[in-house]
């Protein structure tokens, strides 16, 4: 059978892989994983293959869940003097400026690809290889850079993908970023993908791939091992449940914190009855996010602080409350009414390809972020914490919604805002999505301001509260780009992307 699906993801490579896996039989969670599985190979820097995810799936008939797939601390049996080593200081002019830390110390386990393996036998149909092989086609016959990735590379060229002499080969050129536009290809992961395909993800953990990236880790430092890729485990939790007007809502539980950050903001929002100005919008998420940063993010135990988190919300009732940039989504929703939302990262990504495969590593153990209590702080086998917020959701007369972002910080402000257009002023998905955006932003002194896309209603709101503000341009990457599809009671599919980043929607 070949399902009808609407699709919103990071490039027409993409939407194509994804109609690909449906031509083949795929369900929405097959169609989300071609999809991605294209998207870390035609999306360099901003996504790699060996990356974190996480998987929202809302199958027809039951509960939703999520598929923790994050990236998890490595170093297990490794000796002490391997801990706070090879990590190499990269600083860009990415975000206003950054300093994040890449080489092989940086890699952290990657789940992303038993993430979507694990998701693959629970709610797929189409066969594996059908939803890697575009991918290897992709790479195999070249690509054009897209504009996304290419305003990244300009900002690392010289750092991140310098180190790595395969890298610097693949990515730059005379040391300096590709043109949007020029032409990449990589004959040698297209072979690599094809053995993923061949002899499904567990190669990659188990066998002959794990022993290669063991190999080329001990022989640079690293601490990634194959003990650790044996280890690593997808974790399928129960989603974290939430109401804004008539939806329900279902998002990334702990140990995550991007889900439970959203889940307060939603709540809030459900919890006040009156009309939700600008500034009450913007009050609730800084008020949340100032819990954020306080408690959570230097919490030991983030699925304790998720937790407390709602505790807390729950507590006060409606009284009040007292960022990794490189992601990609895909949102799929399939004609049967199966909802995926499916968000990946591999950080600013770490530069080292591993040798022999042409597969590209992340740098989650370097980013200063995700890593408050100090670079390899955590026990191996912990989870790093995440911004990822995949979400799915449902109306009682039968409609059924994908929602996500990449954005960093920005992901959780990004999608309550799009839900609260959704929810309590009934506007389309496109519409929600295209509306400008605010974000909450805790400055070097300690203060707070209001970031802002230019308009004239939340600019005369804050300034009627009288919060601090800065108004940037109309539709900036800044603010994430989110991309979302519905399934409507009528059997109409629609797809939505955000015009701040290079996208793709495609309805089959």
């Amino acid at each position: 059978m070949v399902r009808r699906a609407a699709i919103a993801a990071p490039n027409a490579h993409a939407t194509s892989a994804a109609e690909h896996a449906l031509s083949e039989g795929g369900t929405a969670v097959d169609a989300a994983i071609a999809a991605m599985i294209v998207s870390t190979v035609t999306e360099p820097g901003v996504v790699a293959p060996l990356g974190g995810c996480y998987l929202n799936v809302w199958p027809v008939d039951g509960e939703p869940v999520v598929i923790d797939a994050n990236v998890e601390m490595p170093g297990r049996g490794q000796p002490e003097e391997r801990f706070g080593a090879g990590l190499i200081e990269a600083a860009s002019e990415y975000g206003g400026g950054m300093v994040t830390y890449v080489g092989p110390g940086s890699v952290a386990t990657p789940g992303m690809l038993a993430g979507m393996g694990c998701a693959h036998e629970r709610f797929g149909a189409a066969p594996w290889a059908a939803l890697v092989q575009p991918a290897a086609d992709v790479t195999r016959n070249g690509f054009a850079l897209s504009r996304t990735a290419q305003s990244y590379l300009v900002l690392v060229a010289g750092t991140i993908m310098a180190w790595d002499p395969a890298t610097r080969e693949l990515l730059t050129v005379d040391g300096t970023s590709p043109q949007v536009g020029h032409l990449l290809a990589d004959p040698l992961l297209a072979e690599t993908l094809e053995q993923i395909g061949a002899e499904g993800w567990r190669t990659l953990y188990t066998g002959d791939l794990a022993a290669t990236i063991d190999t080329d880790m001990r022989e640079r430092g690293g601490l990634l091992s194959a003990t650790d890729l044996a280890a690593y485990t997808p974790v399928v939790r129960p989603a974290l449940r939430s109401r804004l007007g008539a939806w329900d809502l279902a998002c990334n539980p702990p140990p995550a914190i991007g889900g439970p950050v959203l889940t307060a903001i939603l709540r809030l929002l459900h919890a006040n009855e009156e009309e939700i100005t600008p500034a009450r919008a913007a009050q609730v998420m800084k008020d949340v996010l100032d819990i954020r940063l306080d408690r959570i993010d230097t919490a030991e135990d983030l699925a304790a602080a998720g937790a407390e988190l709602l505790d807390t919300l729950h507590s006060i009732g409606s009284t009040g409350l007292p960022t990794s940039a490189s992601t990609a989504h895909v949102s799929v929703v399939d004609a049967e009414g199966m909802a995926c939302a499916l968000t990946a990262s591999a950080g600013y990504g770490s530069g080292m390809t591993i040798a022999g495969t042409g597969l590209m590593a992340n740098n989650a153990l370097g980013e200063l972020e995700l890593n408050r209590l100090g670079l390899h702080a955590l026990a191996p086998g912990t989870r790093l914490a995440s911004n990822m917020s995949p979400t799915t959701a449902r109306l009682a007369d039968g409609t059924v919604m994908a929602l996500g972002t990449p954005g960093a910080d920005r992901i959780t402000t990004a999608l309550a805002q799009v839900i609260l257009h959704l929810a309590r002023h009934g506007e389309s998905l496109q519409t929600a999505i295209d509306r400008p955006r605010m974000h909450p932003r805790r400055l070097p002194d300690g203060t707070s301001q209001i970031e802002h896309e230019q308009d004239a209603t939340i600019a005369a709101s804050l300034d009627a509260a009288g919060m601090a503000r800065f108004e940037h341009p109309p539709q900036v990457m800044y603010f994430g780009g989110v991309g979302g599809a519905v399934l409507r009671p009528n059997g109409v599919l629609e797809a939505g992307a955000d015009p701040r980043r290079a996208a793709a929607t495609l309805v089959t």
